[in-house]
């Protein structure tokens, strides 16, 4: 998973009470994960609403270069694939 600025993204869905919300943890949870990380399966929930607060400044692609194909399979690009088989 590449950098990224925690403290950043949870301000940009809305501060702490909101991703609290939106991960179903508590606030402290949250408070905790602006100095030591958001949790990857909770990236992943959060992912899709921080390419769209974002605007596409940060996308799904950008935070798990490696595993976005697994997580998501339709943001592959279909055009790469060949299917000549």
């Amino acid at each position: 998973m590449e950098n990224y600025n925690t403290k950043a993204i949870i301000e940009v869905l809305g501060g702490t009470h909101k991703v609290a919300k939106y991960c179903k943890v508590s606030p402290g949870a949250v408070s905790q994960w602006r100095f030591n990380g958001i949790p990857f399966g909770h990236l992943v929930v959060l992912a899709a609403r921080i390419e769209k607060e974002s605007k596409g400044l940060v996308t799904r692609k950008t935070l798990f270069p490696d595993d976005f194909r697994n997580i998501w399979p339709e943001l592959i690009d279909n055009s790469l694939i060949d299917n000549s088989q």
